[in-house]
């Protein structure tokens, strides 16, 4: 009877070790959380998501890709009063003096600088409101739903300064899309020209998660005040799985972080459901071998969750007048990519007319040597 005993015992053991931990089992101090593939935009984990609450420096996420699809990067910015002497956390500029817009983003992003963000905004958009109306329809272009700016340092001086943790992770989204804002937000140390003294600025990145503490991290903005608490954003990268995490109000943020981190790259992964190029097994005459897709679809999911997937395509329905290839739109369909049932990413199905560009590629080599052979010139 013991023996029995002791056999189902190491049997569950065993069992439990062979059993996937999934992300939902993740327990995090912040009041609201999310974490997020960057490619495909699927939510792994969420708490609270969609609370509106205060966001704190995070607020420079959107600052920072204003300032940088301005253009105006490399031009100089003369700093005024009122910028110089925004409170809270600052890069010490001073009234009067020319900085580079670049620069005041590295001081933005890298020392959470109020006084840069304002002297961005005023740059940018004319004035602090002018930028917000910049955020604000920056905000409603990409989708953040739930969010409205006011300033662009996100101090509390503003009632109606707000986002939510799954806004800002659709944000962060966005702006990772951009090289310059990943060169930005993943750097850590930057060094500035300084007018006023003998040494330049030296920056270094106040993301411990990016600096000391996860060897994964590719960047992120941290962000506090005393209403809004610890906000934190940071961005990961393991084996091509790229992640956005968000925290709201987390005491222990750098830890829900790496834990929403690791319980995901532990467990999920990558998987190719469409390959780009030639799409098999079209029946239709019109259509056969000459559909494909320009790009490859991937889609983050657990060993369990792959019979989940699933493609159907949409066809446009071949026409009498398509009497040759050159008739058939570029597009012609779509394909949609389910992920338990439900439609997660579509792309566009299109068509290949290689027939007529090889004919006319034929007879525009035989004019050539026609012509040549008979001497006309370009003018005839």
């Amino acid at each position: 009877m013991i023996r029995k005993w002791i056999i189902l015992a190491l049997a569950a053991v065993l069992l439990f070790m062979n059993t996937p931990q999934k992300t939902e089992a993740v327990s995090v101090s912040a009041q609201s959380a999310i974490l997020i593939e960057q490619d495909s935009g699927r939510v792994i984990y969420e708490k609270d998501a969609h609370t509106v609450r205060r966001i704190a420096s995070i607020t420079k996420i959107m600052t920072a890709i204003l300032a940088i699809e301005s253009g105006k990067l490399d031009r100089q910015v003369k700093v005024s009063e009122n910028a110089a002497r925004t409170e809270g956390s600052a890069i010490y500029l001073k009234p009067g003096e020319k900085i580079k817009l670049e620069d005041l983003t590295y001081g933005l992003m890298l020392r959470s600088g109020n006084d840069s963000a304002a002297a961005i905004a005023e740059y940018v958009g004319g004035s602090l409101d002018g930028f917000a109306y910049l955020m604000n329809q920056k905000a409603e272009e990409i989708g953040m739903k739930n969010t409205h700016f006011a300033n662009p340092h996100g101090l509390d001086d503003h009632e109606n300064h707000h986002s939510t943790a799954y806004d800002m992770a659709i944000l962060t989204r966005y702006a990772m899309n951009n090289e310059i804002y990943r060169k930005i937000a993943g750097t850590k140390v930057h060094r500035a020209p300084n007018p006023n003294e003998s040494w330049e600025r030296v920056w270094h990145n106040k993301n411990r998660l990016l600096t000391d503490l996860y060897e994964y991290c590719t960047g992120g903005k941290t962000g506090y005040t005393k209403r809004a608490k610890r906000t934190l954003v940071t961005t990961a990268s393991k084996k091509g799985l790229d992640l956005i995490a968000v925290t709201l109000n987390g005491p222990d943020d750098w830890n829900d972080h790496i834990q929403m981190y690791e319980s995901t790259f532990g467990y999920y992964k990558l998987v190719e459901v469409l390959p780009e190029g030639k799409i098999e097994g079209v029946k239709s005459k019109v259509y056969k071998n000459k559909l494909y897709l320009e790009h490859p679809v991937y889609y983050p999911v657990t060993k369990k969750e792959e019979k989940l997937l699933n493609v159907k395509y949409q066809l446009l329905k071949p026409r009498k007048e398509w009497k040759d290839s050159t008739q058939v739109p570029n597009i012609v369909g779509k394909a949609i990519i389910y992920f338990d049932e439900k439609p997660v990413k579509e792309l566009p199905v299109h068509f290949e007319k290689t027939e007529k560009k090889e004919e006319n590629s034929f007879f525009k080599l035989f004019k050539s040597i026609f012509t040549s052979i008979i001497g006309l010139d370009k003018n005839g």
